[in-house]
């Protein structure tokens, strides 16, 4: 498992993928920060940030799962790993842990910007600890589901394209249902929509309140998918 998960992390860095990636949400975050958080002044919203930084995750997620398994059906390097030392299980949770550490790692490296607050702001203890934590949490676990998410998808095409198009379309939906679908008349439509709806439980994370159903939710999502993409493979094994 540890050899694949070298595999999978130096194989962001001999293309281009993981540079872009890198750059881009970089980027993008500095960007948004400068807007929602320096030239806000008083009107800083550490929430807000965030809640813009998750919908870049449309595009920067797919960027990420779209190559993982769908590449080596193309490649027909697929029946090398079906066929090596590694349970069906290490190999699918290497490859999500290398999209998930690249992820985090950027993510972190991003929330350097809080240190222009910390240090420059002009009343200290303005930006809250707590509720930075809780913010930085949330979306980690975000990341991770839309990574798990993404990496089922891609296991069920060798078309990259196909794979980011459709990780593209489900972050998508996932991340306007409860914005948009949250206030529909029909309860059992309503209801449905607020369990799949991210934001309905990243509310309480902006508050610097670490709900553990909320966590427990984020987490079954990537058990589930990372469950469903294992049984993929299972099958695929014994065709």
């Amino acid at each position: 498992m540890l050899a694949i998960l070298k595999r999978e992390l130096h194989a962001y860095f001999i293309s281009p993928v993981g540079y872009i990636f890198i750059i881009v949400f970089l980027l993008v975050s500095g960007a948004i920060f400068y807007f929602t958080n320096i030239l806000a002044n008083e009107g800083a919203d550490i929430g807000f940030y965030f809640m813009c930084v998750i919908f870049t995750f449309i595009v920067l997620i797919p960027l990420l799962t779209m190559r993982l398994l769908s590449d080596e059906r193309k490649t027909k390097t697929e029946q090398m790993l079906l066929t090596a030392p590694v349970s069906l299980s290490g190999i699918i949770i290497a490859k999500f842990l290398a999209a998930f550490i690249l992820f985090a790692s950027t993510l972190l490296v991003s929330c350097m910007n809080f240190y222009v607050l910390y240090r420059f702001e002009a009343s200290p203890g303005q930006t809250n600890t707590a509720v930075l934590a809780g913010n930085v949490i949330s979306v980690l676990l975000i990341g991770a589901a839309f990574i798990a998410i993404g990496l089922f998808i891609s296991a069920m095409t060798e078309n990259q394209l196909i794979a980011a198009i459709m990780s593209i379309a489900t972050i998508f939906f996932l991340l306007i249902s409860g914005l948009f679908f949250g206030d529909v008349k029909i309860y059992i439509v309503r209801r449905i929509v607020d369990f799949v709806s991210i934001f309905s439980r990243f509310a309480a994370f902006t508050y610097g309140i670490f709900d553990i159903s909320s966590i427990i939710y984020y987490a079954s999502i990537v058990v589930i998918f990372l469950f469903l993409t294992i049984r993929i493979y299972e099958i695929r094994r014994w065709q």
